[in-house]
């Protein structure tokens, strides 16, 4: 957990994913498309990534837990909370207020 969270303090925007996961690119680009830029932690390339997985999986309470997104630290949750976020206008002021945005 203490990599995740060391992982998720150093951006203002940071995803933990899988490569071949279309979800992952899919909340990576909306994040990109609106202006951020988000760190990309690909959990099946990074030696640690099963042990941050099993982390997410934890602190989610579900598997998979990828995508996971970061915003200024906090977790702001798997993709269904990403499009929630977005869809409700919420999404842009969080990132605005994270410092990933200059909107």
């Amino acid at each position: 957990m203490e990599q995740v969270t060391r992982l998720a303090a150093q951006r203002a925007v940071v995803i933990f994913g899988m490569s071949s996961c279309c979800m992952c690119h899919t909340v990576t680009s909306l994040l990109r498309d609106l202006g951020a830029n988000p760190t990309v932690v690909k959990l099946d390339e990074d030696p640690r990534g099963k042990e941050m997985e099993k982390a997410l999986v934890r602190l989610l309470g579900r598997n998979p837990a990828v995508p996971a997104v970061f915003i200024g630290g906090r977790l702001a949750g798997c993709t269904d909370k990403i499009m929630s976020l977005h869809l409700s206008g919420k999404l842009v002021p969080l990132l605005r207020n994270a410092g990933a945005v200059w909107l």
